[in-house]
């Protein structure tokens, strides 16, 4: 480690993707834990469940009756967050602001099979989700009225996850969601002004120092950030500065698919458990323009701490000052590494 400081006192570090600080105090980390415990749930589960809406053939809360699906399965979402069939209107009352947001949100399936996350799905089988989310985000990016496609998936019971077969999501808007204007607005203002890839020029950096890289492959590297906020905390970024992931050639769909089944394999070795996590893609907005300082990334959010039943909070301080960690990324990169 070249800096001996970053390890042992409390400090600040930037995210250059959203122009914020977050606080790291690793004496923390050795502090007693008195505090709450979550539940373990390590219950093998089948790989069919009747009573769940999400298998196939099962009915869903709509009473649509799923087809025998046996790959990857996409359907619009029975209680989706955003409405297509929106009037537009605004408020502007004094002070008081608001306007109309129409969107289309998806459901995807990972597997057929009940028991499979991400972790135990091998690469070409995750190749074939990455499929679904590119067939997706093309569809929706040509609709006039969709300006935005977020892809994501919340895994586990801690995350809010309201269902346990495996499964994502795809929220698509008319407006950039709060993330994701401020990276466009850090990303856009480093290529203006340097004519480069913010996302590559920190990748270049990371691969030479070699303090934080968890795995890379021929087109991609998985790392944590140097300035992650959740305790292991991490993202995939593709090496060649692609501004969305309809750029990936066949070769790196399945070369993103192994990154993303290295990470989640190691983060389940971590605390013994199937790891809570979420995790999201950010890529360049559906708006027309070419949005040449795009460069996406796919980021892992998982709460747990110090054990499989210790969850990181962001409370007190963090919700009203600053993020706050304890363990560094050094250390947590080290951790997931010896999993590997």
């Amino acid at each position: 480690m070249s800096n001996t400081n970053l390890q042992d006192y409390s400090h600040k570090r930037f995210n250059i993707l959203t122009g914020e600080w977050v606080l790291v105090s690793p004496h923390r980390a050795k502090r007693p834990w008195q505090g709450q415990n979550e539940a373990v749930n390590n219950e093998k589960r089948p790989s069919y469940d009747e009573s769940c809406y999400l298998c196939p053939g099962n009915t869903r809360i709509n009473g649509e009756v799923n087809p025998e699906y046996t790959d990857v399965f996409v359907f619009t979402n029975d209680f989706a967050a955003l409405q297509n069939d929106s009037p537009t209107f605004n408020v502007n009352d004094g002070l008081l602001k608001a306007q109309s947001e129409t969107g289309i949100c998806k459901v995807i399936c990972f597997s057929p099979d009940h028991s499979k996350s991400l972790a135990d799905m091998s690469a070409s089988e995750i190749q074939k989700v990455v499929f679904t989310w590119q067939k997706e985000f093309k569809e929706l990016s040509e609709n006039p009225k969709i300006n935005y496609v977020q892809i994501f998936e919340n895994k586990g019971a801690v995350m809010g996850c309201s269902n346990p077969h495996p499964h994502g999501q795809i929220w698509s808007q008319s407006s950039l969601p709060n993330e994701v204007y401020k990276k466009n607005a850090q990303q856009l203002n480093y290529y203006n002004n340097n004519n480069s890839s913010l996302l590559g020029d920190y990748l270049t950096q990371e691969l030479e120092k070699n303090e934080r890289i968890i795995f890379e492959n021929d087109g991609f590297v998985v790392l944590v950030p140097f300035w992650a906020i959740w305790p292991f905390e991490a993202m995939i970024v593709p090496k060649k500065q692609q501004a969305n992931i309809l750029e990936m050639t066949e070769e790196e769909t399945l070369q993103y698919g192994e990154a993303i089944a290295v990470l989640t394999k190691a983060y389940d070795q971590i605390f013994n458990t199937s790891f809570p996590y979420s995790s999201g893609i950010h890529q360049a907005p559906t708006d027309g323009n070419e949005n040449k300082h795009w460069h996406w990334h796919m980021s892992f959010y998982p709460p747990l701490l110090r054990s499989a039943s210790v969850k990181k909070f962001m409370v007190g301080y963090e919700m009203f000052g600053t993020p706050q960690r304890d363990i560094t990324p050094e250390q947590a990169v080290k951790m997931i590494k010896d999993c590997l």
